[in-house]
C-alpha cells in the first residue's frame, strides 16, 4: 500500500521540486566505510567510533525516566507535538500500512500510529516495527505495550537495530518515522540513506525533532531555559545532570530547518518547497519541527 495519500499536502508541494539522485554519505558507518576520525557528542569532539556507545549510555541512563526527560526538554508539550505528528501522517486513511518507527524504543509514536488507525479508520491490520539501538529503551517500549491491546498481536514487533545499518530488506515499509532521535546518530546522511533504502517507492519519511527558533527573543529565552534549567532538572529529578546536559547540547548542534531539509532532499526524497509549511512544519515557533519526504 503506497503512503502517498497519507501526507497528500507534502506530495502536492513535492511535485514542484526537481528530483535528486540518491547521494550516499562518506561518513563512518557500522559497515566499516572510511570516514571522519572524529565527530561531535554534544559540544565535545570524540572519536567517531565512540559516539554510538556514549549515546547508548545516555539513553540507558534516562530510559526509566523517559517521560520526565521529554517533559524537561519540551516544557511538557512533547505529547501535543507527537499527537500532531501522527495526525499529520494520518495512518490508516488509505488502508493498512507497514510502518517502521526508528529510535522508537519508548513506543510513544508506534502506539499513537496504531491508535490513530484503529480509532479513525477501524484499521486493525496496520503493523509497526519498533526499532531502537538501545535495548533498555526497547524494553521500556515493551513494558508499555504489554499494558495495551496490541501486545501479542501481529500489529507490533520489536527490533534492536542501528539506524545507520538497518536489518531490513529494500522497499519494505510504507512509512518510516523517527522522533527526537536522529540528532543522536553519528551520521545523519547515513540514517537518511537507510531510510530511503527500506521504504517502498511512494513511501513516506517523517521526522519530528527539536529545531531552531526563528523569533530572536523566544530563541534567547529558550536557550537560557535549555542550558540553565534543563540540566538542573536532570540533576534534581533524575540525579543525572550529565545526560541532560548532553541532550541540550545535541539540540544546539542539530542543523537548521533549511539545512536538514536539504539533507533529506540529497538522500533522494521529494519534499515540499524550502519553507515552513512546505518541506517542514514548525511547532511552537520552531522549538521543534516536522520534516517529511516521499521516496520516488
Amino acid at each position: 500500500m503506497r503512503t502517498a495519500s497519507i501526507i497528500s499536502r507534502t506530495q502536492r508541494l513535492a511535485s514542484r521540486v526537481p528530483s535528486r539522485a540518491v547521494i550516499r554519505s562518506n561518513h563512518s558507518t557500522p559497515s566499516g566505510k572510511e570516514g571522519p576520525q572524529t565527530t561531535h557528542f554534544g559540544f565535545r569532539t570524540v572519536p567517531t567510533g565512540s559516539k554510538e556507545s556514549l549515546v547508548r549510555e545516555v539513553f540507558s541512563s534516562v530510559a526509566g525516566n523517559y517521560d520526565l526527560m521529554n517533559d524537561a526538554m519540551s516544557m511538557g508539550v512533547h505529547r501535543l507535538w507527537k499527537n500532531e505528528f501522527v495526525s499529520m501522517l494520518n495512518p490508516g486513511s488509505s488502508g493498512p500500512i507497514k510502518c517502521l518507527d526508528v529510535a522508537g524504543g519508548s513506543g510513544d509514536i508506534s502506539m499513537r500510529i496504531l491508535d490513530h488507525a484503529r480509532e479513525k479508520f477501524a484499521d486493525r491490520e496496520t503493523h509497526v516495527t519498533v526499532s531502537d539501538i538501545n535495548p533498555d529503551m526497547l524494553e521500556e517500549g515493551k513494558r508499555r505495550f504489554k499494558q495495551s491491546m496490541y501486545w501479542n498481536t501481529p500489529q507490533v514487533g520489536f527490533e534492536v537495530a542501528n539506524a545507520q545499518a538497518l536489518p531490513f530488506a529494500d522497499n519494505s515499509f510504507d512509512l518510516y518515522t523517527i522522533s527526537f532521535g536522529i540528532r543522536n546518530c553519528t551520521s545523519i546522511p547515513d540514517v537518511l540513506s537507510e531510510a530511503y533504502r527500506v521504504l517502498k517507492p511512494g513511501g513516506t519519511f517523517a521526522c519530528l525533532e527539536f529545531s531552531k527558533v526563528g523569533n530572536p527573543v523566544l530563541a534567547q529565552l529558550y536557550e537560557s531555559y535549555s542550558f540553565s534549567v534543563i540540566p538542573m532538572m536532570g540533576s534534581i529529578l533524575a540525579s543525572d545532570r550529565d545526560s541532560y546536559q548532553y541532550l541540550v547540547e545535541s539540540i544546539a548542534r542539530f542543523p537548521k530547518q533549511e539545512e536538514f531539509a536539504q539533507m533529506i532532499q540529497d538522500a533522494g526524497f521529494r519534499t515540499g518547497v524550502q519553507r515552513d509549511g512546505g518541506a517542514w512544519t514548525d511547532l511552537w515557533q520552531g522549538i521543534a519541527a516536522i520534516h517529511t519526504g516521499v521516496k520516488l
